[in-house]
């Protein structure tokens, strides 16, 4: 890179703090705002007489579309910078919730909460903002970096599930939803505090060695043929599984087991409390210790949480002590995820190949949300899955123990690496 164009890159990038800082504000709006959909199933059945499975499958598909649009949002930040594409997200995601809102039929619920959040969270989360933080720090720095994002936009849990709540409490559900839609809307232009992905990311190739970064074929060709690459998207899937299960029916189930009313929406808030000092840990330790091992144990802390919850007798204590600990390991998978892919692959196509493995999420995601919701209507109780989430977090634990961080190009190129540390 030439000195002039040095100067231009730095002239386009925001100080760290600032992106991250940014970052945070908009993960606040758009996580926070999906994490309050558990609490619209009992009044979207209740009051306007729509079946939980229906209701469970528009909270899934915004998951899934939210999957399979995350590599094309991300390739957009990649070449067009993050601004233009969280504006978009935030204005699509908003009308989402609008139309949900006012929502006279399944099939409007379905588009709404479904199609358009789907496309709009996708523009405003992971893929999108991390990326943009993690060019703005330097690769001994962007572990913490991206953790601190994710801890930050933890705020918005914390946040705006109580906030939903008590609007609801007050105006009803479309009111809820209208608010939420007004504070999307709010975040939109704090996309402009983050870098340009054009300008920043041409030149991190994948070891830092100097080489000239991979077009987006290579990238992709490396990616599918690097095992460790492979292992993390299979075991990513347990993560969006795990999440979208507890977020969706976690308040139904505590009403379910004769728990205070409102316990829910408290367990939810706890979660994201905690989790802004998870993401944060997680962000430290993936900057000192292998992030695939610091991942795999994350897992082994969260299955067995997981399945001790469902087993023990139930109480407000053991629900608080259950929202802390899965809060602490809640989205400390994305920083280090994301870590992981920008350490083998370079900064240069992070948006795109991170929404590829992130897809796997989604698909997780999609399953926990959905299921959840089937399996009770099927049996009328939650059991099966609560062991299905718990056996899942051990076996994710299995695959990233087996993960090798060798960086693409290296011992091999399009061979990858084979084997486990």
């Amino acid at each position: 890179m030439s000195t002039t164009d040095s100067r231009h890159a730095a002239a386009v990038r925001p100080h760290p703090l600032l992106a991250i800082a940014a970052g945070a504000v908009i993960l606040s709006a758009a996580m926070g705002a999906r994490q309050t959909f558990g609490l619209f199933i009992g009044p979207f059945s209740f009051d306007r007489g729509m079946p939980v499975t229906l209701i469970a499958f528009a909270i899934a598909l915004h998951n899934l579309v939210w999957g399979f649009a995350q590599p094309f949002a991300g390739a957009a930040a990649d070449r067009h910078g993050p601004a233009p594409v969280v504006a978009f997200g935030a204005a699509t995601f908003a009308a989402g919730l609008a139309l949900a809102a006012v929502a006279p039929n399944g099939f409007a619920l379905v588009i709404g909460m479904g199609v358009l959040v789907g496309i709009g969270i996708s523009c405003t989360s992971f893929g999108v903002v991390l990326t943009a933080v993690g060019r703005d720090a330097g690769a001994d720095r962007r572990s913490m970096a991206m953790g601190l994002a994710s801890a930050g936009g933890s705020a918005g849990q914390v946040l705006m599930v109580p906030f939903a709540q008590i609007v609801r409490e007050w105006g009803g559900v479309s009111m809820s939803l209208f608010a939420l839609a007004f504070l999307m809307l709010l975040a939109a232009p704090f996309g402009l505090m983050l870098s340009r992905g054009r300008d920043v990311g041409a030149s991190h190739a994948p070891s830092g060695g100097g080489r000239a970064a991979p077009s987006l074929r290579d990238a992709l060709a490396q990616a599918a043929a690097h095992r460790g690459y492979r292992l993390l998207t299979l075991g990513f899937f347990t993560c969006g599984f795990q999440l979208a299960f507890i977020a969706t029916h976690l308040p139904g189930y505590l009403f379910l087991c004769h728990m205070p009313m409102g316990l829910g929406a408290t367990a939810l808030a706890l979660i994201g409390l905690f989790n802004m000092a998870g993401s944060w840990a997680c962000g430290w330790l993936g900057g000192r210790y292998p992030q695939q091992r610091v991942l795999g144990w994350l897992y082994v802390v969260r299955g067995v949480t997981i399945g001790a919850f469902f087993l023990l007798p139930k109480s407000t204590l053991s629900v608080v002590v259950f929202a802390a600990l899965m809060g602490l390991t809640w989205l400390g998978t994305v920083p280090l995820t994301s870590g992981l892919v920008a350490k083998v692959f370079g900064m240069r196509h992070l948006g795109t190949l991170f929404g590829v493995c992130f897809l796997s999420h989604q698909l997780g995601s999609f399953l926990g949300a959905w299921l959840g919701g089937y399996v009770f209507d099927v049996t009328g109780s939650y059991s099966l899955i609560w062991g299905a989430t718990a056996v899942a977090g051990l076996v994710a634990a299995l695959l990233h123990f087996a993960i090798d961080d060798t960086a693409a190009g290296e011992a091999g190129d399009l061979a990858g690496a084979v084997s486990a540390r």
